[in-house]
Parts: C-alpha cells; structure tokens; sequence
C-alpha cells in the first residue's frame, strides 16, 4: 500500500465529464495525487460537465469561500415536457403543446426571472430535512414542503431558440437551482419545461478554460497533475487578495 502524500496542497481547475459524479472525479484524484484530503467547491449532477474546483490538503481551508462565488452555466432546455427531477434524468410527469409559444414569448418569460427573487430548490437537491438529504427522500418518492430561497441571476442570454428547445447562458449566485429557472421559465409560458443540457463555465474568477479534463487526471503521471495546482497564493492573487 502506498504511504499517503499529505505534503500537497493546491487548487485543481477540473473540467467534469458527462455521467460521473462530483464524488467520482475526487476519488479520481485521490488515486492520481495519492493524498486523502480533497474536496470540491460545489457539486455538479451526473448529467452535467463542466467546471468543478478541487481542493487539496490545506487549501481545503478555502473551500466555503471559493463556493460562495457566482457561477455562469451554459443550459439547454426542453419546452413542452416536464419531469420529476427537473431535468432528462427523471421521468415524465407532464407533456402540454408548444404550439402558442413563440421565440418573443421565451425571450419575455426569461424576463421575469431577472434579478433577485425566490426560487423553490428541487426535491432531486442535497439540502436536508431533518438530516436527510432531499434526493434521498425523491428515490423513496416523497415530496416533501420545501422553503423559498433568495437566489439572483446578475446576467443571462438567450442565445438559440428552435423550439422546442432553447439555449442559453445563466450568471446567477450561490444556491441556484439551474433545472429549477428551466422548470419556472416553462411554468410561466404555461406549457412546461425540463433541463436536458447544462455545462458550467465559470465560478468566481476561475474558468473551465483553464481546466484539466478528467479523462487528463485519470491517464496522466502524477508530476503531470501536480503541475496543475493553483497554490493558496496564486488563488488569492486571481480573487484580487493580494
């Protein structure tokens, strides 16, 4: 058995695949840096790609605070269907016609979520009741009460509209629930919606440009991952810090 490496410290930009899990690509890492002490800043579903920010060793003191930071996320929605889960992992519940929607309607009902508002989180969320966490509670087909949240979307796009589908880009703040602004988006044109794409793109100041994919992490030389790093320094320095 190898002696674990608890000398190494550092911020790694990962760039997640499809089906994997926020969990799988620390496991991932742990076997790659041969170190134990990793965490990651904000959790991406199995569906999702894109940007996710490990922590290693003693930058896990940094956790809380480079999750905290606005995310920006690239989504694709689909109208006129809706799901359990609010995205094209669960199961359909609902199907209304598109027919009356037009692509100016769209354009309006993003309108409406601008800004700071309430968003209800999903049953298919890690927020817990009463210690457990929500999804545990969807698997076993419950639904339970869930309070209102504060979230905020600073700046979003539309960029492409061939209904039924819709794409586009959302900078929104911590806590929000990207399926849940596809959900109500679909509610407020009163025929329904569900998330089919989502990729993040950016969190805080750091982009999934600068990111190692995980296929990288996976097949590359130790050295080759250390390299990587972004020490505490260099992440202060990108936050304006130092």
């Amino acid at each position: 058995m190898k002696v674990q490496d608890s000398s190494i410290s550092g911020v790694l930009l990962i760039d997640k695949a499809q089906d994997m899990t926020s969990h799988d690509v620390v496991a991932i890492a742990r076997r790659a840096l041969n170190t134990k002490k990793i965490g990651h800043c904000g959790t991406l579903d199995p569906m999702a790609t894109g940007l996710l920010m490990l922590v290693i060793g003693k930058a896990t003191k940094l956790q809380d605070l480079l999750m905290c930071e606005d995310k920006v996320y690239e989504a694709t929605m689909l109208l006129g269907v809706e799901t359990d889960s609010q995205d094209a992992e669960g199961d359909v519940v609902a199907t209304r016609p598109t027919d009356g929607v037009t692509p100016d309607a769209v354009r309006e009902a993003f309108k409406r979520f601008e800004g700071a508002f309430d968003q209800v989180p999903p049953m298919v969320s890690a927020i817990k009741r009463n210690g457990v966490p929500l999804y545990k509670l969807a698997r076993k087909g419950q639904v339970v009460e869930r309070e209102p949240r504060p979230v905020k979307v600073l700046d979003y796009e539309v960029r492409r509209v061939e209904l039924p589908e819709v794409d586009f880009t959302v900078h929104c703040s911590k806590g929000f629930y990207v399926r849940t602004y596809a959900h109500d988006i679909g509610q407020a044109l009163g025929c329904g919606a569900h998330l089919t794409a989502l990729r993040r793109v950016q969190s805080g100041h750091f982009s999934v440009d600068r990111a190692m994919p995980v296929e990288f992490l996976k097949s590359a030389p130790r050295d080759e991952v250390v390299k990587g790093l972004l020490s505490i320094e260099q992440i202060a320095a990108m936050r304006g810090v130092l």
